[in-house]
């Protein structure tokens, strides 16, 4: 598991923490719960006043980050009720990304985030999904 990886995981677990109130919550993160998706963080907004050069450390910053890869967790892993059984269930949605860490002298396809890899993967399926529409419509 690529070091970048590690760092997700670990906050994605914290967020888990803090859903179940095993760690503060001093930053105010706040939920709500979807029928279909389950339990979801609301991403805070940017302050549209700022500076445009605060764009990065809006998007840095934990609560940003941290909701934005709890919103990818499936249903059946972020239910989950104890720690173990978490970091069970989201070790194997991890493993269902691959892990390709930025090497010297090799083009990447992505930054190796799974925000990145979700997009790319959502992105794909629509492509998908238009192709396979024209092949209906002939």
């Amino acid at each position: 598991m690529s070091l970048q990886r590690r760092r997700e995981r670990y906050t994605i677990i914290h967020t888990w923490k803090i859903v179940h109130g095993l760690a503060p919550n001093d930053i105010d993160m706040m939920f709500k719960t979807n029928a279909r998706l389950g339990l979801k963080a609301i991403v805070p907004s940017p302050n549209t006043r700022a500076q445009a050069s605060m764009s990065t450390h809006y998007y840095n910053s934990f609560g940003v980050k941290a909701a934005r890869l709890w919103n990818l967790l499936p249903k059946t892993v972020n239910e989950k009720d104890t720690l173990a059984t978490f970091k069970e269930s989201l070790g194997a949605f991890l493993g269902s990304f691959p892990g390709t860490p930025p090497s010297f002298g090799y083009t990447a396809v992505n930054n190796n985030s799974l925000v990145q890899w979700s997009l790319q993967r959502s992105s794909a399926l629509q492509g998908l999904g238009d192709s396979h529409a024209d092949v209906v419509q002939m």
